[in-house]
């Protein structure tokens, strides 16, 4: 592992050192040492020591009285968490971001909750991600592709990476399902900016659980487990009962635009079913309504059951067979079609549809062969066939 560039001193930290040294009362070298370490940065004591005899930084003038005051008196200028507010300001506005993003989800009187925990959520990963590029030493300022030149906003600033190029540098520590669920998130972010979404939460609230779990958990494999948002961050618990069948019934009624739904459509089209069932890109939790025969688990509102047990496995057939991708009979999108204002649609109609672009072609991912002669459709393809009946209006 690169060393880490935290480790060292500035040169405006080195003008202080010498300060204190020549201050009465005298410190020694720990003592000022002391002032300059901290959790998320170890500087080594040998290094106050070769400033002392004028091995380092010799050039770096003293800071004056008047600096020296305003430093002890700003010190430790750190947070709650013990996280410098300058050293660490990246990693602060990570976590932070991240708790408003939350915060805001939770917001009873909240009316956009998922498009605000999206936006919010995306600047804290960008931050957590700048983070631990700056940890690694790694430059994530976009740069001029001929010149090499650092890139500047029209006011100067230097332009740093978004998110999705940080997630496409093989530095990124993500792993391929962390990875999909925030690209995703960040594709419904473009499809929802300046736009009426209506409600989005329920069709997209797994995505919102994942994305906030795998933040915390990337929070402490990179930075270490004290820096996790585990006292902060809880489970949500939903208190109504709601089964597959009503849950179908309020999404279909969540007067959803189709944009979000084919962008919705479209993204998950394209991955693996190992990702589609992967927790870290969609999480989903069962909550099963049962009575207890024992006295000691009558208080308990959460069960932890054992995956390993017969009950366990049950559970994880069902869901699952939930998290499979929906697939359709040909009989069914007819139906469907039917259904929604499209009474002429019927079998030849949509041999002529899947027939004119080729749509039983693996590489369009409209549908799937499970045995032969036997093609089941997915809801890529249902989208496109709706797409068409309403431009043929």
């Amino acid at each position: 592992m690169p060393r880490n560039p935290n480790n060292r001193l500035e040169r405006g930290e080195v003008a202080i050192i010498k300060a204190m040294m020549a201050a009465r009362p005298r410190k020694n070298d720990q003592d000022i040492l002391a002032y300059f370490t901290r959790p998320t940065r170890s500087i080594n004591h040998g290094r106050i020591k070769d400033i002392r005899d004028r091995k380092t930084h010799v050039s770096v003038t003293p800071a004056s009285a008047e600096e020296l005051e305003a430093f002890l008196n700003a010190w430790p200028d750190v947070d709650q968490n013990g996280l410098h507010l300058v050293g660490d300001e990246l990693l602060i506005k990570a976590r932070e971001a991240m708790l408003h993003a939350v915060q805001g989800f939770n917001n009873p009187r909240a009316h956009f909750k998922s498009e605000t925990f999206i936006v919010t959520a995306v600047i804290a990963w960008t931050y957590l991600m700048h983070a631990h590029f700056k940890h690694q030493g790694i430059d994530y300022r976009h740069r001029h592709r001929e010149t090499g030149d650092v890139l500047k906003t029209r006011y100067g600033a230097e332009k740093h990476w978004e998110l999705e190029h940080c997630l496409e540098n093989a530095a990124c520590p993500l792993d391929e399902a962390t990875k999909a669920n925030l690209k995703f998130l960040i594709q419904i972010r473009h499809e929802i900016e300046h736009q009426m979404t209506r409600r989005i939460d329920d069709m997209i609230s797994a995505k919102l659980q994942a994305c906030s779990l795998n933040f915390n958990a990337a929070l402490k494999t990179i930075f270490g487990t004290e820096h996790g948002l585990d006292r902060e961050l809880g489970v949500a618990l939903q208190f109504t009962g709601i089964g597959t069948s009503q849950r179908d019934l309020l999404l279909k009624d969540t007067d959803l635009t189709a944009h979000l739904i084919a962008a919705h459509t479209a993204l998950e089209a394209e991955l693996p079913d190992a990702i589609i069932r992967d927790p870290k890109y969609s999480y989903r939790i069962a909550y099963v309504e049962r009575s207890v025969n024992s006295k000691g688990k009558a208080d308990q509102i959460v069960e932890f059951i054992k995956p390993s047990s017969a009950e366990g496995q049950e559970i994880n057939r069902v869901l699952l067979k939930d998290s499979e991708r929906k697939k359709y009979k040909p009989k069914d999108v007819i139906e469907l079609m039917n259904q929604e204002g499209h009474p002429d649609f019927n079998q030849h109609a949509h041999r002529l549809l899947w027939q004119a672009v080729d749509g039983k072609n693996p590489i369009h991912k409209f549908g799937v062969e499970l045995r032969q002669n036997d093609w089941w459709w997915y809801e890529k393809w249902v989208e496109h066939v709706r797409m068409k009946l309403r431009a043929q209006r």
